[in-house]
């Protein structure tokens, strides 16, 4: 089955830590960029963190800059997402989506995207809940 599935989701105190993961199944995902998308409810969807086809360029949003991490391990067919110092307003449905060839863009422009209409795939998402 071609899918994207994430995991690592959870409850975390303020401060805390928890890594994300995206693992692609029935497809490779060498030939595809990544983006974790979040969305609370009652707010809008934000691109938080895009990476490219090989790792070496990535973006993160303002919000998260300097507390969130992704990378990936093509050989593991994974994108991560490292958080730390997590804050209540990080709290959202993190859903990581893949986007190939011929829609491949800048990290920063996917993360932009405001739809994901134009991602090839799209996982259910994992919660993440930031509370004391």
């Amino acid at each position: 089955q071609v899918q994207l599935v994430e995991s690592g989701g959870g409850l975390v105190q303020p401060g805390g830590s928890l890594t994300l993961s995206c693992t692609a199944s029935g497809f490779d995902l060498d030939y595809y960029q990544i983006g974790w998308f979040r969305q609370a409810p009652g707010k809008e969807r934000e691109g938080v963190s895009c990476i490219n086809l090989r790792g070496e360029n990535f973006y993160h949003a303002d919000s998260v800059k300097g507390r969130f991490t992704i990378s990936r391990d093509n050989a593991k067919n994974t994108v991560f997402l490292e958080m730390k110092n997590l804050k209540p307003e990080d709290a959202a449905v993190y859903t990581c989506v893949a986007r190939g060839p011929p829609r491949l863009t800048a990290s920063h422009e996917m993360c932009g995207e405001t739809s994901l209409a134009s991602m090839d795939f799209r996982g259910k998402g994992t919660l993440v809940t930031v509370s004391s």
